[in-house]
């Protein structure tokens, strides 16, 4: 499978993250994980995990209140951000980006992880944790789920798939506004542009929205449902935080939060005004929010 990496000009004029960043080698065929991993002032170590067609840029408003009280590691998944990407759509797969997270969790040694989780973030990330939930402290989903092939999806996302599907040329600047309250400025848009350098480079951008497990469809749904058992025994701290104005995910909310025991302890909050992209719309009051859960748990 061909893998390219962006070239790193794209990046030069990225606003608000001008993080230092690093990468490791996650898979067999040598592809590479970037991230941003930044010291703090606390013993916490925050995991941001992004979806689609994000990266760690999604989280720039977050990391600096985070760092309040720990370490926070951003990563951006193989095909995305400063990672490596295939040019193959069907090298994309549900167990290349689990194992490729995994290898990363387990590469950087996190231990005493506070997931902060989005879209597919979530998916892979509550998987992950479930799995081994030896390296996690705490859970924090937002705007995601464990779906678990069996659930119908909503009429919003089955448009979003069909376009992403037939459209020539992905206008990933444009998906990310579409689902953001906040005007984004031209200079966020291009940063969602960058890491994408060409078409071909889209591959799993375009792979992602049919990978979820859903019924008549998806990839990944043995390591889901196994995830979801196991979240049903989940002891430690968990604090569900949904956007109240995304129609894709907002069903989510409600079911997500009766299958970790622990999540109805938290408080019952919605981020008023926000849409799917809910670090865009509500960084800082996100951020102020996980402060909060660290801090009483």
């Amino acid at each position: 499978m061909s893998l390219v990496s962006t070239p790193e000009e794209r990046f030069d004029d990225v606003p608000d993250y001008d993080y230092p960043h690093e990468t490791v080698e996650v898979t067999d065929d040598g592809a590479e994980m970037a991230y941003v991993d930044v010291a703090g002032d606390g013993e916490e170590t925050f995991l941001l995990l992004h979806g689609e067609p994000t990266w760690g840029f999604l989280y720039r408003k977050l990391i600096d209140r985070l760092t309040d009280r720990g370490r926070v590691v951003v990563p951006d998944a193989l095909g995305f951000g400063r990672s490596d990407k295939y040019t193959d759509r069907d090298a994309y797969s549900f167990d290349l980006h689990y194992d490729s997270f995994e290898q990363f969790v387990d590469e950087l040694d996190l231990t005493d992880i506070t997931l902060v989780c989005q879209d597919w973030g979530g998916i892979l990330g509550l998987t992950l944790a479930a799995h081994r939930p030896e390296r996690f402290a705490r859970l924090v989903p937002m705007n995601t789920g464990v779906p678990q092939g069996t659930q119908e999806m909503p009429p919003e996302w089955e448009q979003f798939r069909e376009f992403v599907e037939g459209v020539e040329e992905l206008p990933i600047g444009m998906l990310i506004q579409n689902a953001t309250a906040t005007d984004l400025s031209d200079a966020e848009l291009a940063a969602y542009e960058a890491p994408f350098h060409t078409e071909e480079s889209k591959a799993g951008a375009r792979a992602w929205p049919d990978m979820v497990p859903r019924k008549g469809g998806g990839d990944g749904a043995e390591m889901t449902q196994a995830a979801a058992k196991r979240l049903k025994e989940w002891e430690k701290p968990a604090f569900v935080l949904f956007a109240d104005s995304d129609p894709i995910t907002s069903g989510n909310r409600d079911p997500l939060r009766e299958l970790i025991p622990t999540a109805s302890e938290q408080p019952d909050v919605w981020i008023e005004g926000a849409m799917h992209f809910l670090q865009e719309d509500a960084g800082e009051e996100i951020a102020d929010h996980v402060v909060e859960f660290v801090d009483r748990t």
